[in-house]
């Protein structure tokens, strides 16, 4: 039995698919895209974490961590010596049937809304054999989703595919320089996993982030559009780039220094989907 580390349980989630939904967040994610709005789910490892809501700034937390480069790693000394308790692991080790047990207690009362379990994180397709193991013991029991970039082999892709029910796919950037520059990983398997995708008959979802000068450009949006319209999609969401995403990195110990200009208002280009008869909902 696989076990892999969670962590977050949102339950009665109503933005990640159909319905009211309970969303498992799995660590690791192999992209570092500049405007990551959950730094923690980056890494595999249980990372600890602060609150910056009550920090007096006495640094006996700092004292008794270690840095790597620029990086502080907080130690469990650094939680002990806290006086306003404000660091605390951020991840739980579950095996598939902990977690599907846990997070299946609900499942009448998500089954009514026509919802579900959605798994995401970080990149639930980097930890896939527990994802696997976990939408298998779903199966016949509520409507399984995952929330992914894509990015991964494309029989790890497919063997998913095999017990999903529902997918929301991100495709941020479609010219593969830009993509490598801004998330640090080529599209290359992004985008030959949306033909799977899309040839698989599963029901699904495009999402695409707004970043200001990087994805919201006429040219990339475009791309897009183009992309969908090729394999007759003909509806996609935008999500609004997350101004506060930045205040989460100092909580894991990390900077955040996004080369894009945060003050631009994002810009949804919406009639580049309406020519192409693509309709668009801004989330």
């Amino acid at each position: 039995m696989k076990k892999a580390m969670v962590f977050s349980i949102e339950e009665f989630a109503t933005y990640d698919g159909p319905g009211i939904r309970t969303t498992v967040f799995l660590k690791g994610c192999p992209l570092r895209c500049e405007w990551c709005h959950n730094p923690e789910g980056q890494s595999t490892k249980n990372q600890i974490i602060k609150s910056q809501n009550g920090c007096t700034g006495c640094g006996r937390c700092v004292k008794e961590a270690r840095f790597v480069g620029k990086r502080i790693e907080y130690t469990e000394r650094s939680i002990e010596v806290c006086p306003n308790r404000l660091l605390r692991y951020c991840g739980v080790w579950y095996t598939s049937e902990e977690l599907v047990d846990k997070i299946g207690e609900n499942a009448d009362i998500l089954n009514a809304s026509g919802g579900g379990i959605t798994f995401s994180g970080g990149e639930p397709l980097s930890q896939h054999e527990f994802l696997f193991e976990c939408l298998k013991r779903l199966k016949n029991k509520t409507s399984r989703a995952i929330q992914t970039s894509g990015y991964c082999d494309s029989d790890v892709f497919k063997k998913i595919l095999s017990e999903t029910d529902y997918v929301l796919y991100d495709i941020k950037l479609v010219d593969e320089d830009a993509h490598i520059r801004y998330t640090g990983v080529s599209n290359k398997k992004i985008l030959d996993n949306f033909k799977i995708l899309v040839e698989s008959g599963k029901e699904f979802v495009v999402r695409t982030p707004l970043i200001p000068g990087v994805t919201d450009t006429v040219e990339n949006l475009n791309g897009i559009a183009t992309l969908l319209a090729e394999n007759q999609v003909s509806y996609i969401e935008l999500l609004p780039y997350n101004s506060f995403a930045g205040g989460k990195y100092a909580s894991v110990g990390m900077e955040y220094h996004p080369s894009f200009d945060e003050g631009l208002r994002p810009q949804p280009h919406i009639d580049i989907f309406e020519e192409k008869s693509i309709q668009v909902k801004i989330m």
